[in-house]
């Protein structure tokens, strides 16, 4: 009797027809996909065709992208629906490398991760007094930045670094950072070596920062700078944006105005506002 079912089993078995990925209908797995991170869509888009149709679905990048992604496609891609269509993924991929905007001197991308926008200012686009006199600030190349130089200051009195950003940031809560570091980048016995042979003053007093937006939001912090040889991001504060369709303008600022003592040895790399999410406490 057992012999008799199980060779009725494996009959029946052996005349199912078998099921795999690629029969699985098409929404099916977009929808699946929908739930994904944008890394692990673009692993299983491998797959199969089936995967790879799914995963090019307008619905599911639309959730990825940030919401006003349609002004930041027009705005940084330069984008007209009359003369250049994108499907949505192929704008989430375009927004996730970095765009150059304001004559080179400023970037902005979107996090493939958390969809959130990020922009990146360099040293050239700051307003830093003495800048233009050699004997306290240079523009040096660096093979560390996203942009192609970064500022250092050899020796000076008084420190008054100024710069502001316009642009069109989604809703939510953004957090601003001068990228710092006390030393310079040169080349010792073959090998690159962080010099920090013009680092002084920095212990006297904090350095102050200081962050306004056009809504009238305002930051303050103050910190001694301390770390020599490491890039580090000094948090100024946090805003809120809540109109995405209208562009955002915040003013920020380095300064340490004490003028008792020289202070020098300092790298201004960029200024970097992200989504407060992102950030590491």
């Amino acid at each position: 009797m057992g012999a008799i079912l199980t060779t009725a089993t494996t009959n029946e078995s052996k005349n199912s027809p078998e099921i795999n990925l690629g029969d699985i209908p098409e929404n099916c797995i977009a929808l699946i996909l929908s739930f994904l991170e944008p890394p692990e869509i673009c692993k299983l888009a491998r797959i199969n065709r089936a995967f790879r149709s799914a995963s090019s679905a307008d619905f599911i990048w639309v959730s990825k992208l940030p919401s006003n992604y349609h002004l930041l496609a027009t705005k940084l891609l330069l984008l007209v629906d009359d003369q250049k269509k994108l499907r949505e993924k192929e704008i989430f991929a375009s927004l996730c490398r970095p765009v150059s905007f304001d004559a080179g001197n400023k970037e902005a991308w979107v996090d493939k991760m958390s969809g959130g926008v990020c922009v990146s200012i360099c040293s050239k686009r700051l307003t830093i007094t003495g800048i233009d006199d050699r004997r306290y600030w240079n523009h040096i190349p660096s093979d560390e930045s996203r942009f192609p130089t970064v500022a250092y200051l050899k020796q000076i009195w008084w420190v008054e670094v100024d710069g502001d950003v316009e642009f069109w940031f989604p809703a939510g809560t953004y957090t601003l950072s001068f990228k710092l570091r006390l030393g310079k980048l040169i080349k010792r016995n073959g090998r690159m070596a962080c010099s920090t042979e013009d680092v002084h003053g920095w212990g006297v007093r904090p350095v102050e920062f200081k962050l306004t937006t056009g809504t009238g939001q305002r930051s303050v912090a103050k910190q001694f700078l301390k770390t020599t040889g490491n890039w580090e991001y000094h948090r100024v504060g946090d805003f809120t944006v809540n109109d995405s369709n209208t562009p955002t303008k915040v003013k920020f600022s380095l300064t340490q105005i004490d003028c008792t003592h020289t202070k020098g040895g300092l790298c201004i790399d960029s200024v970097l506002i992200c989504p407060s999410s992102q950030v590491t406490q």
